[in-house]
């Protein structure tokens, strides 16, 4: 790998390429999509600037490769900036931009626009991630899931996992839309019933931008208690076709995109890892592989009428490497206790839009598709069905529909509509468990048929001199899954959001709410004695109630400050009848989060402020400094208040980025993690014969739930570019280094059983039990990276 980045790099050094590149566009009007000719469009920081024809068609010539934005004004309508985009020598990009009508003339405060979105809807706990920062970030390698990690309220750990933990919430509590199609499933090797695994899906030679909710959820966005993301692509090139082929750290990735004919427009792209190779090379103890898939076909029938069809699928293998010779401490731990894991997903989804004289409609039609198996033998040995100790198949399978019409009546903007989904879960499970001190079946062969729907609407308007922004949402929520849920009442779900401009740069925030989720359908789903006992327990949507304020000072369009305060109220989450204790405090491990016994009775809550300082210059530098204050308490079996494990106290990011001559990019991330709880082990319990040989490894004394914190974790990473821009052909190579000084990050301890000098395991008491040995363990090592990026 090192030959060969060397030979490509001083390859193309010694080639003549151009310095100008050009981009198409077109500008339309946000709500009907007619053209708007004579816009004034102008590249973000430069005097480069046009006009759109009578089509709302423009062209802009001699720029500089790289990541632009394009500003565009006209009389009748707000301001805008684009989101960015990267143009080059070898094609001719293009960008859309829609504009806002304004029905008043501002005279006090003149709003201007920015790259960081705020919305009427959601004027606190907004951010918009753009391409450059996806591709620019160091320690990340392109995954949206980890550049995520960067922004206020988002925990990073050491684990390697793209868990998305926002606020103190658990890793299941944030919702996901590509293109405004709901995608379950945004990671590989999954956790299902959560939202973590070790790498994202998500290919970023499709992302155009992302919007992350930290709260404030529009009314249209249901299901969430902590977090909503909405990934837009881009579309296919209209002018010809372009590859782009990718070769990472983990995985070789192509991506084709080009017109099909005059009015569609195509992107294509597929991945495959090599990983188990590599985990094999190097003796690790598990052996990963995954290949994904995803495209966007976008049609545009007219002016008034378009299609987008989007998919995303992935297949995932996860094997034991047990050719080991003579393997040490933590490679034992490991092989004892992870099964062989194959999961497969997929989405695929619709989203047709009419637009007429002051509206449009949007109508959503999706397929989403998990299929999850693994197996475990005791000690690894498959020589008999009878050491088998997990034998788990299960299926999630959602058909939705959603309808939304947004409209402007004068000064008011209103959103309504409804969505539908019908459900089918499927789980097959043999398995024992060891509860207290005995041993039980959970053998059970289910299916669950389920209907879901939603009404929702929002109406929003600026009043004094549109300085103040009002927002008012209403949604509810309802299935047929237990009379419990079947009210759309009880799932009355209200928001609202203000936001008052004290100056053009200073603006006060706020926004107040309840919001519901579903428990996961392996909770629905569980059975005993063929009863759905969730159901019979009466089980209920999860609550939270949200209180933010915020200020925000923006004294250069590329630069903003904000400052937030948040608390959130949990009720009616899950807890475990067997452990007695919240559901919340699970999901950010492999495997299986929900499928047991619970009841809707705990309460939680979750409370801090937020410092965010972003710099998005157009001269190249970006800066992102965020801290969050944080204390995340769930209620034990006694109805005390503890300590939940995301309860992290202290998060900090700082990430840089700097453009520099003739195309060379450094950029840096450092990140500091307070010390998170963990529950110490019942040492007792585990050395049983019985209950280690069920589980493969020890178990966890809930009594001391959370009642032990591990060291805090930082780390450091960095990241160099290099990009050739030439006349057929655009070549990027990065280094990216991760945990640079190579911080060892504290872990629970290692603990297996004892052996002699014959290899046999030693007992105690007359058989009974394991004679267990404890090991300190860490995570972390310093992980470079070098990648290459061809497109022409």
């Amino acid at each position: 790998m090192k030959v060969l980045f060397t030979f490509l790099f001083f390859s193309f050094s010694v080639l003549t390429f151009a310095q100008e590149a050009s981009l198409t566009g077109k500008v339309v009007d946000a709500v009907n999509n007619e053209p708007l000719p004579f816009v004034n469009v102008v590249v973000s920081g430069t005097s480069i600037g046009t006009t759109t024809d009578l089509d709302g068609n423009f062209l802009l010539n001699g720029l500089q490769p790289g990541f632009v934005r394009i500003e565009a004004s006209f009389v009748g309508y707000k301001k805008a900036i684009s989101s960015e985009i990267e143009v080059s020598v070898a094609n001719t990009n293009f960008i859309e931009i829609q504009l806002e009508q304004q029905k008043e003339q501002i005279d006090e405060v003149t709003v201007t626009a920015s790259p960081f979105r705020k919305t009427q809807e959601s004027p606190v706990s907004l951010r918009s991630i753009g391409i450059g920062e996806i591709e620019k970030s160091p320690g990340a390698n392109r995954d949206i899931s980890k550049v995520i990690q960067s922004f206020a309220g988002v925990q990073s750990t050491p684990a390697f996992r793209n868990d998305i933990i926002i606020r103190g919430g658990g890793p299941s509590e944030s919702r996901f839309y590509l293109d405004g199609v709901e995608v379950p499933f945004i990671n590989h090797f999954a956790t299902q019933g959560a939202s973590g695994g070790p790498v994202g899906i998500i290919n970023a030679d499709f992302l155009r931008e992302v919007n992350y909710y930290s709260g404030a959820f529009p009314a249209n966005r249901g299901n969430a208690l902590s977090g909503v993301l909405e990934f837009f692509q881009v579309d296919g090139n209209n002018d010809k076709l372009k590859f782009q082929g990718t070769l990472g750290a983990s995985e070789v990735a192509a991506t084709l995109d080009g017109p099909v004919g005059e009015k569609t427009t195509f992107v294509l792209s597929a991945r495959r890892s090599y990983l188990q190779f590599l985990f094999s090379v190097l003796e690790l103890p598990f052996l990963p592989n995954f290949t994904d898939t995803q495209f966007k076909i976008r049609t545009r029938f007219d002016k008034k009428n378009e299609l987008t069809v989007i998919g995303l699928g992935a297949f995932d293998v996860f094997d034991l490497n047990l050719d080991i010779e003579d393997p040490d401490e933590q490679q034992k731990y490991i092989l004892s206790q992870i099964p062989v894991n194959e999961q497969w997903s997929y989405t695929l989804g619709a989203v047709y839009k009419h637009f007429r004289e002051n509206s449009y409609q949007t109508l959503v039609v999706s397929r989403s598709h998990l299929n999850n198996g693994a197996y475990k033998y005791f000690d690894n040995d498959d020589s008999s069905e009878e050491n088998k100790i997990l034998d788990y198949s299960s299926e999630e399978i959602e058909n939705k529909i959603r309808f939304e019409n947004t409209l402007r009546l004068n000064t008011f903007k209103l959103n309504f509509g409804a969505n539908f989904d019908f459900v089918t879960y499927k789980n097959t499970t043999q398995q024992r468990r060891f509860y207290g001190d005995e041993i039980l079946n959970v053998n059970y062969d289910a299916k669950l048929d389920l209907v879901k729907y939603g009404l929702f609407t929002q109406v929003s308007k600026n009043v004094l001199n549109e300085r103040l922004a009002l927002s008012l949402g209403i949604r509810a929520d309802a299935n047929n899954y237990a009379e419990s849920m079947n009210n759309p009442l009880e799932q009355f779900s209200p928001r609202f959001s203000a936001s008052y401009s004290l100056t053009d740069k200073w603006s006060l925030n706020f926004n107040t709410g309840k919001y519901y989720q579903l428990p996961s359908y392996t909770t629905l789903g569980f059975e005993e004695n063929n009863v759905f006992v969730n159901r019979e327990n009466k089980l209920k949507y999860i609550t939270v109630d949200h209180l933010i304020a915020g200020l925000e000072f923006r004294p250069r369009t590329t630069v903003q400050f904000s400052l937030e305060g948040f608390w959130k109220g949990y009720a009616n989450y899950p807890f475990s009848v067997k452990d007695q204790i919240s559901l919340a405090n699970k999901g950010a491990d492999y495997g299986v989060v929900g499928d047991e016994e619970v009841i809707s009775s705990s309460e939680g809550r979750a409370y801090g402020a937020e410092f965010q300082a972003r710099v998005n210059s157009t001269k190249g530098f970006n800066f992102n400094l965020s801290y969050t204050l944080v204390r995340s308490e769930f209620q034990d079996a006694a109805g005390e208040y503890i300590p939940s494990s995301w309860d992290s106290k202290h998060l900090l990011n700082v990430t840089t980025t700097k453009d520099l001559k003739k195309n060379w990019r450094i950029g840096a991330r450092w990140r500091f993690v307070g010390g998170l709880p963990y529950t110490p082990y019942d040492m007792e319990k585990s050395s049983l014969v019985e209950a280690w040989n069920l589980k493969g490894s020890p178990h966890l004394d809930y009594s001391k739930l959370n009642s032990e914190r591990f060291s805090a974790f930082h780390q450091l990473d960095l990241r160099v570019d290099k990009s050739f821009y030439l006349n057929k052909i655009t070549a990027k190579f990065y280094l990216d280094i991760q945990n640079l000084y190579n911080h060892q990050a504290e872990q629970q301890d290692i603990v297996i059983r004892a052996e002699d000098a014959n290899g046999s395991f030693v007992l105690t008491d007359n058989g009974s039990r394991y004679k267990l040995e404890t090991y300190k363990n860490t995570s972390g090592t310093v992980l470079p990276t070098i990648g290459i990026i061809i497109e022409f």
